[in-house]
């Protein structure tokens, strides 16, 4: 079946369910053709709320469907393929969590978004990689413990005078691959682009940057920019929606590996199934999706 159809058929069922899709930056571009939303996953899942859609498909991966499913409990969310899962959501579960508190007593817990609807649960206050820096800034403490992403929980003490960060072990090994080699080696090449990186990546990646922020962050700063020439340290989503919406503006990616595997999963043939045959429904224990909401909201109102 040729995209067209595939789209046609996609867009026929959408308004025959009451159904909407949702896509990832991260995901294959042709997804775009379908969505109503697009862009990082708090904000799908935040327009997802909003909308009176009855069913959300979330073109994403695991932990951005229970997201979704935690801000709708009254809607069905469901996820195309439930291979689509993040290595770095899965660096840390519940138990891990209240090992991780046990060992420093009294310390807040600020949790990245990129984590299980478990690990929401067991933390204070949620954050973005656009927001990391004003929600452990609200909290006032001198230390805060921050999971699952060490990268981001360094650069976020990196940007903050007299704050303790204790971060977990894990990282997106999509950005946790990027090395400053791989900086130097791209500026040789282009020594006039702008290097825009995203926070997932080392404190000695984000030290070499012209920008630093989130994929929302990153595409918006380019198209505000006079600049002619970037090189994109994060996923190649982000590059080819980038040459896509800037055709006047040359876009390099960091490097060829700088692939999520999962977040490429899906193509439009699983939409049609998803919508097809409700496959596959996710959703999340009430009472743990009770208290992810908690830590949910708080980020909210911080960044109200």
């Amino acid at each position: 079946m040729q995209n067209r159809e595939l789209i046609e058929k996609i867009n026929k069922l959408k308004k025959g369910k009451n159904a909407i899709v949702l896509a990832h930056t991260y995901q294959n571009i042709e997804i775009d053709e379908v969505a109503d939303f697009s862009g990082d996953s708090l904000y799908l899942s935040r327009q997802a709320a909003n909308t009176d859609a009855d069913i959300i498909v979330f073109a994403g991966v695991y932990f951005m469907a229970e997201t979704a499913k935690i801000l709708s409990p009254n809607k069905t969310v469901l996820l195309p393929n439930l291979s689509a899962g993040c290595a770095m959501a899965d660096k840390i579960n519940a138990k891990q969590l209240r090992d991780f508190k046990t060992q420093h007593p009294g310390v807040p817990v600020v949790c990245y978004v990129n984590s299980t609807a478990e690990v929401k649960a067991e933390s204070d206050v949620c954050c973005t990689s656009a927001n990391a820096v004003n929600v452990v800034k609200s909290l006032n403490s001198k230390e805060v413990l921050f999971v699952p992403d060490q990268h981001l929980g360094s650069y976020v003490e990196s940007q903050l005078d007299g704050v303790k960060v204790i971060t977990y072990s894990g990282f997106c090994p999509v950005h946790h691959a990027i090395t400053p080699q791989d900086i130097i080696n791209k500026k040789n090449l282009y020594p006039d682009a702008k290097v825009m990186v995203h926070p997932e990546c080392s404190v000695e990646v984000t030290k070499l940057a012209d920008f630093v922020g989130s994929t929302t962050a990153i595409i918006k700063a380019v198209k505000e920019s006079v600049s002619k020439e970037f090189i994109i340290v994060t996923e190649k989503g982000v590059v080819q929606r980038l040459e896509r919406d800037c055709p006047d503006k040359k876009f390099v990616l960091i490097n060829e590996k700088a692939i999520c595997d999962t977040m490429k999963l899906l193509h439009l043939e699983d939409i049609l199934n998803s919508l097809q045959n409700n496959h596959f429904e996710i959703d999340v224990n009430p009472q743990i999706a009770a208290k992810a909401l908690k830590s949910i909201d708080r980020m909210i109102s911080i960044n109200a």
